[in-house]
């Protein structure tokens, strides 16, 4: 992937208290993000485009309830937020 990942505050934040304290889901994390940016984004991923109030944004599956929100710009890929689906929409 050439273009750089920034995280977002809020990403950083949730990250540290959602995912970082379970050590499963901190290595499945890493996996998808590797994944990613290796440029990868159909399964295991699912990367998608979302709608309503978080149009404009995408969403890839980090586990099958846990979603990592992101925005991307010609120059760079934000990440948001992340968490399961009810937390994240």
């Amino acid at each position: 992937m050439s273009k750089p990942v920034r995280f977002h505050k809020q990403f950083e934040k949730h990250y540290a208290k959602r995912i970082l304290p379970n050590i499963k889901m901190s290595r499945q994390y890493d996996e998808r993000y590797a994944q990613f940016v290796a440029g990868k984004r159909d399964y295991p991923l699912d990367d998608h485009q979302l709608t309503g109030k978080l149009a404009g944004k995408r969403a890839l599956s980090i586990t099958s309830d846990t979603r990592l929100v992101y925005k991307e710009t010609e120059d760079e890929i934000l990440f948001l937020d992340i968490g399961t689906h009810n937390q994240v929409y």
